[in-house]
């Protein structure tokens, strides 16, 4: 597997690890001594983000403060549709037209597998069924731009069609399946990388091998 690896700025791991800090604290303390010491934790990590960004701290603080609960990455699903040797690929309306195996954001209360299920039939029209999941990543530790908050995890399934039609969504305006040597060049590299597509070919061809993961 690649060794494509982007190192996040050091600025960044700290305040998102004093960001969970604070989130975790308020979400177990009572005593109002410790509240106010979590909050200012909070600002803090905001703080830190807005002196090596052009963001204000204010907006920063409340995306943080809209977290609750535990601190755990987030997560997020791509499905890798084969049809005839050849991957499918969207267009996402969100990010200048660049393409990228149909996903998103995984819901409460959905499985994996039904979560990577509903996005390809929203983004792409067409009824799957994941069978593998082929890898496991941590965005942090690969080349995705931009830098991103939160933690997120990001899982890619393989999936067979069972019907429907290829058909762009209300969030996709271009739907079209690749051969590995045709891949587009401009990928929407937040949500993923060229080498990412070639481990999903590999793991089409040869369905024995072991889960990616990290």
């Amino acid at each position: 597997m690649s060794g494509e690896r982007a190192p996040q700025p050091s600025w960044l791991v700290l305040a998102r690890e004093l960001q969970a800090i604070s989130q975790t604290g308020l979400t177990f303390t009572r005593d109002p001594y410790d509240q106010a010491r979590y909050h200012r934790i909070r600002t803090l990590a905001a703080e830190i983000v807005a002196r090596h960004t052009n963001l204000d701290a204010q907006p920063i603080e409340l995306a943080f403060g809209a977290q609750s609960g535990y601190a755990t990455p987030k997560v997020d699903v791509r499905g890798a549709v084969f049809r005839e040797g050849r991957l499918l690929l969207v267009r996402e309306k969100a990010d200048h037209g660049r393409w990228t195996l149909p996903g998103g954001w995984a819901d409460v209360n959905e499985s994996p597998a039904e979560a990577v299920a509903k996005e390809v039939r929203e983004e792409a029209g067409l009824i799957v069924r994941p069978y593998k999941l082929a890898a496991i990543w941590d965005r942090a530790r690969h080349a995705h731009e931009p830098h991103y908050l939160f933690h997120i995890w990001k899982l890619f399934f393989l999936c067979e069609i069972e019907g429907g039609e290829a058909r762009a969504g209300p969030e996709t305006s271009e739907v079209a399946f690749f051969a590995e040597d045709e891949l587009p060049a401009e990928l929407s590299v937040s949500r993923v990388l060229h080498w990412q597509l070639e481990r999903m070919f590999l793991h089409a061809g040869r369905p024995e091998l072991l889960t990616d993961f990290d």
